[in-house]
C-alpha cells in the first residue's frame, strides 16, 4: 500500500513540476525578445471623422488594427471575416486594443450589414467603423507606409498595426531564415494582406502578440530594448 501511495505521489509530483520547469525555460525568452519594428511615424489620427460608437474613436493611446472598407463594404466580407476570426476574436480581451475600419460618409447602412454578417450576435464593441470624406480617408492612408495604393473606391485589402504613439509597426526585415542565409536583398512588411489567411494567422497575430508584450513590460518597468525604426534599415544595408 505504501509503495502504491509513493508511486502515486511521485507521478503527481512529476505532473506538477513538469509545466513549472517548462515555464522556467521559457522565462528568459520573454525578456530577450525582439520588439516589433517601427516602420513609419506620425500616422494621422481620425480628427474630423464620425463613427458608429458613442465615444469618439481615436488611434492615440490604443493598439489599433486599421483597415479601409471603401465604397462597397460588402465586397470586403471575406477580408472582414478573416479579420474578425483570426485577429479580433484573439485579442479583443487585451487592454487598449481596437479594430478600426474606415469607410466614406453615407455608407452606414452597408457597414452595419457587414457587421451583422460577421458578428453572429457576438460582441463587437472593440470593432469600430469611422466615416470620413474622400480627402480625409486619403490623408490618413497617405500618412501610412504601404506597398500598394488605395483603390479608386477608397478600399484596400491591407491591414495596418498602429501603436499608442501613432507609430506604424511591422517588420523592417521580413526575410525567411533561408533568404537570410542566401543574402537575399532586405525587404520589409509594412501591411498585412487580410485575404491571405496565413499572413494574418501567423505573421500579424505574432506581431501583435510581440507588441502587447512590449507594452506589458513597459508597465512593469522591465522593457529595456530600443525598438528598431525604419531609418535603421539604411544603416543595416550600408
Amino acid at each position: 500500500m505504501n509503495i502504491k501511495k509513493a508511486g502515486m505521489y511521485a507521478i503527481l509530483g512529476i505532473l506538477f513540476f513538469l509545466p513549472v520547469t517548462f515555464l522556467l525555460f521559457l522565462y528568459p525568452a520573454t525578456h530577450n525578445y525582439t520588439p516589433l519594428d517601427i516602420v513609419n511615424e506620425n500616422v494621422l489620427d481620425l480628427n474630423g471623422f464620425s463613427s458608429d460608437s458613442e465615444d469618439k474613436v481615436v488611434l492615440k493611446d490604443y493598439i489599433t488594427v486599421l483597415g479601409f472598407l471603401g465604397d462597397n463594404p460588402m465586397e470586403r466580407l471575406t477580408a472582414a471575416s478573416n479579420l474578425k476570426e483570426l485577429v479580433y476574436d484573439k485579442f479583443k480581451g487585451f487592454k487598449k486594443f481596437q479594430v478600426v475600419l474606415i469607410a466614406p460618409q453615407g455608407k452606414q447602412n452597408e457597414t452595419e450589414q457587414l457587421r451583422k454578417e460577421i458578428s453572429l450576435y457576438e460582441d463587437l464593441r472593440f470593432l469600430h467603423v469611422s466615416y470620413g470624406t474622400p480627402q480625409q480617408i486619403k490623408n490618413v492612408f497617405n500618412s501610412l507606409k504601404h506597398q500598394e495604393a488605395l483603390d479608386e473606391d477608397y478600399a484596400t485589402d491591407a491591414l495596418f498595426i498602429i501603436d499608442k504613439d501613432l507609430n506604424q509597426r511591422g517588420r523592417i526585415d521580413d526575410r525567411t531564415d533561408n533568404e537570410i542565409e542566401k543574402n537575399t536583398e532586405i525587404y520589409g512588411l509594412n501591411a498585412y494582406d487580410c485575404i491571405e489567411v496565413a499572413t494574418i494567422k501567423n505573421k500579424m497575430s505574432e506581431d501583435l502578440r510581440i507588441l502587447f508584450t512590449e507594452y506589458r513590460q513597459k508597465r512593469k518597468g522591465e522593457f529595456n530594448s530600443d525598438t528598431r525604426r525604419a531609418s535603421d534599415l539604411k544603416e543595416a544595408i550600408n
